[in-house]
């Protein structure tokens, strides 16, 4: 629709009251989060109760890394360029800024789903220096952007420059938003 989910939420933060800010991302991960809603959903249905809008929650949270990887393709794919054999440099790989945690974190999905496929895999995440089942080091930034077709930020950890990180790569899609007003030019989720 063309519709800039960034502006509406900035917008609805102008309410003076009743307002609690919620950014949108690539899903959501952690040890409660992606789980805990499901176990009181199916207590609930002891009770004949149903609880549609945390099963709807769920199913669009599981959903995304799908779409995110989906807007890879059509963002590549408007550069020519076919996502085998692309170098894509994940920013962030830990289910929220500033933890080392990757527990049910939505950017592990999206690794696998890019190298799949066969996507060039490379990620810098300060506070997740490996991960072994996907064969994968974090690297320094310079390194992970250095002939990068794509920077993609999952994660935005504090301490990195994105808006630097997309102005020295041909193509940015920033899933988190942290480019949007200082003029980077990262395409929004």
């Amino acid at each position: 629709m063309g519709i800039d989910i960034w502006e509406v939420v900035d917008a609805a933060a102008t309410k003076p009251y009743g307002f609690m800010r919620f950014e949108p991302g690539p899903g959501m991960g952690g040890h409660c989060l992606p789980v805990d809603p499901f176990y009181l959903s199916w207590f609930a249905r002891e009770f004949d109760m149903v609880t549609e809008f945390i099963e709807l929650n769920g199913k669009i949270n599981q959903q995304m890394p799908y779409h995110c990887v989906s807007k890879v393709e059509r963002l590549l794919n408007e550069a020519a360029k076919p996502v085998k054999g692309s170098k894509i440099a994940q920013l962030g790989v830990s289910r929220k800024p500033g933890v080392a945690d990757t527990r049910e974190s939505p950017a592990l999905k999206i690794l696998s789903l890019l190298g799949a496929l066969g996507a060039e895999l490379a990620y810098h995440d300060a506070f997740v220096p490996e991960l072994a089942e996907h064969g994968l080091r974090s690297e320094p930034l310079e390194n992970v952007l250095a002939d990068a077709d794509l920077a993609l930020i999952v994660t935005a950890h504090p301490g990195v420059d994105h808006d630097a990180a997309v102005a020295c790569v041909p193509l940015a899609l920033d899933l988190r938003g942290v480019t949007r007003r200082t003029g980077g030019h990262g395409v929004l989720l």
